[in-house]
């Protein structure tokens, strides 16, 4: 009798994880479908608007640049991007959709191509959708601490890694497939309501779980120094980036497993009044 009621209780609790198991996969093409309505409502309408211009960067149309001799005292990595197009989204259907929408980010060589979104917390898009419906998915958001009209030094938007590539689900792999080879990669293009920006990445690893890199303020020039001296000696990759104290950043940051974050840091190097 002990016997049977060891193997019916060991019976039950595989049972119990089997359906556990399958509850959590069944979620999660749920979840991933209603992304992916999300994001084709989205893209149909990008394509139907004339004044939206989403293309990625072409291949090698990042080159060098003749610059003139009165321009000498800007960094020669400037000239890398003269050729680089801004984002110019039109937000008024985006904000008719969801008005939490503040902007657009894309990351060249991955999927990131999304509006996103700011709360007034770090929670709500961790599980809603683009359009607040609920999502373990979530969406890409903006830290609540932030302000997109008035950059801070240090900007932070998050999203989650998923294994379908959507949201920063191609941002956790970077590191492993190749992205890191091509510096026609090391771009991000954001679009708000007010401007639109280029960012040049200058550090991007693989870190054990921490909130050491989510900085918004620094208490001086020193601090901040010291704050992007930490970012750029824990990159995986020496981008070559100079990063001083006038500098704005910007931070891309996405779960990889349970444990793990992968992180992006750029810093502002072109923009343009809207």
């Amino acid at each position: 009798k002990k016997r049977k009621l060891i193997i019916f209780i060991i019976m039950l609790i595989c049972i119990v994880i089997i359906t556990i198991s399958t509850i959590k996969i069944v979620r999660w093409y749920i979840d991933s479908k209603k992304t992916n309505e999300q994001i084709e409502i989205i893209n149909n309408i990008v394509e139907n608007n004339e004044e939206n211009q989403v293309e990625d960067i072409d291949e090698d149309i990042i080159e060098d640049v003749q610059t003139e001799e009165d321009d000498d005292e800007l960094p020669s990595y400037y000239y890398d991007y003269m050729n680089v197009d801004f984002l110019n989204i039109n937000f008024s259907e985006f904000k008719n959709m969801n008005n939490d929408t503040i902007g657009w980010l894309h990351i060249n060589g991955t999927n990131v191509n999304y509006p996103f979104v700011q709360s007034n917390d770090n929670d709500f898009y961790i599980n809603h959708s683009y359009d607040k419906s609920w999502n373990y998915a979530g969406w890409i958001f903006l830290d609540y601490r932030n302000n997109i009209n008035n950059l801070d030094k240090n900007t932070i938007i998050y999203g989650h890694g998923r294994l379908d590539g959507t949201m920063f689900g191609s941002v956790r792999n970077i590191l492993t497939n190749g992205w890191l080879n091509n510096p026609d990669n090391f771009v991000i293009r954001i679009s708000t309501e007010k401007e639109n920006t280029i960012w040049q990445v200058f550090s991007a690893y693989m870190i054990p779980t921490t909130n050491d890199y989510l900085r918004t303020t620094f208490y001086d020039d020193a601090d901040f120094i010291k704050f992007v001296n930490t970012l750029i000696n824990r990159s995986a990759y020496k981008f070559g980036v100079d990063v001083d104290s006038k500098d704005k950043i910007l931070t891309i940051s996405t779960c990889h497993g349970k444990y793990d974050k992968v992180v992006i840091h750029a810093k502002l190097i072109k923009k343009e009044s809207r």
